[in-house]
């Protein structure tokens, strides 16, 4: 069984997750701390619950989802890993922090790239990998059968969706990846989103006032 955590981070209000097992593993996805006290906080929670750090993952490569990509992946000796098609928008994160104003962002370089499609490990546990474009070009979300959830970064939100107006986003691609990839996973499914509350699929197929079922 995969347990999951959540903390909000940042001047964007950035959902970072830490997944961990029940034999204490865990991966950190999207970290977005940006100072020392989120720093602390999210190191503090790894240790007091003696977890161990496998890797560091990311949905995609925005600014407010890597921010802390070189502190986690120094501070536990971890590799990075990052969406196959996002490695153009990693290497824009300097620049994004500059238009943004955002001070001491610390870039960082991948270490394996993870494919479309297949599986991501944690521990004995194992996480589907969805391809979902649109938000960003090489998006990617995870999916957890047992545990009835999915980590869906910034491509579906309760009762919204991602913005598609930021280098390679695009509506009818991101609308494509909400209709025919999450909404075809069980209603109960939760969806853990990168920004705000969670929700689930059937809420979003019945609620979403941008992208219903059909």
């Amino acid at each position: 069984m995969i347990h999951i955590e959540k903390f909000t981070f940042g001047a964007f209000a950035e959902n970072t997750y830490i997944l961990y097992d029940e034999n204490k593993n865990c991966i950190v996805v999207d970290p977005g701390c940006m100072d020392e006290g989120e720093r602390l906080e999210l190191t503090n929670f790894i240790s007091d619950n003696g977890l161990k750090v496998e890797k560091v993952v990311n949905t995609h490569c925005h600014i407010d989802h890597i921010f802390g990509n070189k502190f986690v992946k120094e501070h536990f000796g971890v590799k990075l890993y990052i969406p196959k098609d996002e490695a153009q928008v990693l290497a824009w994160g300097k620049l994004s922090a500059d238009k943004w104003g955002i001070p001491g962002f610390e870039e960082t370089e991948p270490d394996e790239f993870i494919p479309n499609e297949g599986k991501l490990t944690l521990g004995n546990e194992v996480l589907e990998i969805l391809f979902v474009p649109g938000h960003s070009p090489g998006h990617l979300a995870f999916y957890n059968k047992e545990g009835a959830f999915v980590i869906g970064g910034d491509v579906l939100f309760k009762q919204s969706i991602g913005r598609t107006d930021l280098p390679g986003g695009d509506m009818a691609t991101l609308t494509d990846s909400i209709r025919k990839v999450m909404y075809q996973l069980p209603e109960d499914t939760v969806v853990h989103c990168g920004h705000g509350p969670s929700t689930t699929i059937g809420e979003e197929k019945r609620m979403n006032p941008f992208v219903r079922a059909v």
